[in-house]
């Protein structure tokens, strides 16, 4: 926020009459502020050409000739245009036997609906992937003439809902036909007698591209009123593989010995691991929510910090913390040559790590916070050996971040919506967001495909349906 405010300040001091925007001097060289971009090429151009003089401006003579020209680009908006579609179906009638013929009439998104699927693509992005609910929509409107009521918006969110169902039941298969997933949960407020209960929103995330993998990424979401382990258990009810998480200890009846047809594999994340130190290594983060904090930063926690951030870089396939020349190491790689890499780069920095905890931890209080952040790791019997699982998989990613940035925007969105109106409100919410998300990851613009794929549902048959999934869809 002040960083905005600042260029703000800086744009209003360019344009004050004889005030010069400020320059930063850097070094032997004077940087300048940057060039605007050129405006995307397919923006249609409307062209508006002065008209030319008669004379010249200078002596008055008419003989003049036109030499070139100059452009001045201005980017500019249409306001949002709403028009009715008249579909006119024109009845005949037969002069030998008397009977009517007309055209069938148009298949409608919706049952006995009147909204076009553009409209109604616009209220389902609108309200779940811009987080912006329907009495707000209802305003704006209003406000450009078109009057809807609350009730019959959210009538639409749910007959829509109803028609999307096939497209979700054929991302929930795909989700679960990995062989790795992510997993996380994300508090949702839902209202309740006297105030708010907390619920929660779970998400699965298939995403198989940092290790070369030719699948899809997709995202599932569930809600559900608590945070309760049978929830994660009936999710994942079938479903064996490695899972990506955190410690939360709802997961543990998916690693048990008789879990069927196979325990799950743990894979623990090293953000959240990481994160420990860092906020002990934070004093003025920590300070500013006004905790208690000592007078100086913990140096077991910033060398903690600082170890990690060594593993990091050798896995984002930057240059190691201390070392010379840039790691092989990258996002892309077949699973084999991640192994690879990890063996001869990664390995040895964690088994360092591992010997300096232990050692760190011998010489502490148990009530010392960074023996708390410690023993994260290593309180629980093979809690280590899922956090180095990564090491011998080269499926495996070191974090968990593919199923936090999933449930990035509904926690973004908790400040608009506020809460859930019922549970089959946080319900439907989970539908959609399965939905917008997947076509996010796949690069997909989410409104086009709602708006595509509600025109052409109607006339789809069962067999075509993966024609309309994220990954195979193709804009006209």
């Amino acid at each position: 926020m002040q960083l905005e405010d600042l260029e703000t300040d800086i744009a209003v001091g360019g344009v004050k009459p004889g005030v010069e925007a400020p320059r930063s001097v850097v070094g032997a060289f004077e940087r300048r502020r940057p060039g605007r971009k050129p405006f995307p090429e397919h923006l249609p151009r409307e062209r508006v050409v002065i008209e030319a003089p008669n004379a010249c401006t200078c002596c008055g003579s008419g003989r003049i000739v036109k030499m070139g020209e100059d452009i001045t680009e201005t980017l500019e908006v249409v306001p949002r245009q709403w028009k009715v579609i008249q579909t006119v179906r024109e009845k005949f009638t037969c002069r030998d036997c008397e009977k009517i013929s007309q055209p069938p009439a148009p298949f409608h998104p919706t049952p006995r609906g009147w909204a076009g699927p553009n409209l109604l693509a616009t209220i389902l992005f609108e309200k779940f992937g811009q987080h912006l609910p329907l009495n707000r929509q209802a305003e704006r409107f209003a406000k450009e003439g078109v009057e809807i009521s609350l009730s019959t918006l959210a009538d639409q969110v749910g007959t829509c809902a109803e028609a999307l169902a096939p497209i979700h039941a054929l991302i929930r298969p795909h989700v679960l036909a990995a062989k790795r997933l992510h997993a996380d949960d994300t508090t949702v407020p839902l209202l309740a007698k006297g105030g708010a209960a907390t619920a929660r929103l779970w998400t699965y995330v298939r995403d198989d591209r940092p290790f070369g993998g030719g699948a899809p990424p997709a995202a599932l979401y569930y809600f559900s009123t608590d945070r309760r382990k049978e929830h994660p258990t009936k999710h994942l009810a079938g479903w064996t593989g490695i899972l990506q998480a955190d410690a939360y200890g709802g997961y543990n009846d998916l690693y048990r010995a008789d879990h069927k047809p196979a325990p799950v594999l743990s894979a623990l994340c090293w953000s959240h691991a990481r994160r420990k130190f860092f906020e002990l290594a934070d004093i003025k983060a920590t300070a500013r929510k006004g905790k208690k904090v000592a007078e100086e930063i913990s140096p077991v926690a910033l060398e903690a910090v600082n170890r990690f951030d060594a593993i990091f870089e050798v896995e984002r396939g930057s240059e190691p913390l201390g070392a010379i020349g840039p790691s092989p190491m990258a996002n892309g790689l077949d699973a084999q040559a991640r192994r690879n890499a990890r063996h001869d780069l990664v390995r040895p920095l964690v088994e360092d790590l591992h010997d300096w905890l232990k050692a760190e931890r011998s010489r502490m209080s148990k009530h010392n916070p960074v023996a708390k952040a410690i023993n994260y790791m290593f309180e629980e019997t093979g809690r280590w050996e899922a956090f180095t699982r990564f090491l011998d998989d080269g499926r495996i990613c070191l974090t968990n971040n593919a199923a936090e940035r999933a449930l990035r925007g509904a926690a973004l969105g908790r400040k608009a919506w506020l809460f859930a109106g019922s549970a089959r409100g946080g319900e439907r919410a989970a539908f959609m967001y399965s939905l917008i998300v997947t076509a996010k990851m796949n690069d997909v613009d989410p409104q086009a495909w709602l708006a595509d794929v509600l025109a052409k549902l109607p006339g789809t048959t069962p067999s075509r349906l993966t024609g309309l999934l994220p990954w195979n869809w193709k804009t006209k």
